[in-house]
């Protein structure tokens, strides 16, 4: 059976934070970012895991957010 890529955190809110180096709308940092179609599913799944750790100390909420990302 062949896995089902993970779907990318990204909410178009692409600002890294000076403060923790973490993008504002999605928890990751920049190598997690630039690194994400070449992780497999793998590495996809642990990055996950660190962005719902994240947004789980930090009380993040998508709602406080406001989609301005190019992309």
């Amino acid at each position: 059976m062949q896995e089902t890529t993970p779907a990318s955190p990204c909410i178009g809110v692409c600002r890294i934070d000076p403060r923790n180096g973490l993008c504002e709308g999605c928890q990751r940092t920049l190598e997690e970012i630039g690194g994400w179609s070449q992780a497999g599913f793998a590495g996809q799944r642990a990055i996950l895991q660190r962005v719902a750790q994240r947004r789980a100390a930090a009380e993040w909420f998508e709602g406080d957010l406001r989609g301005d990302c190019d992309r």
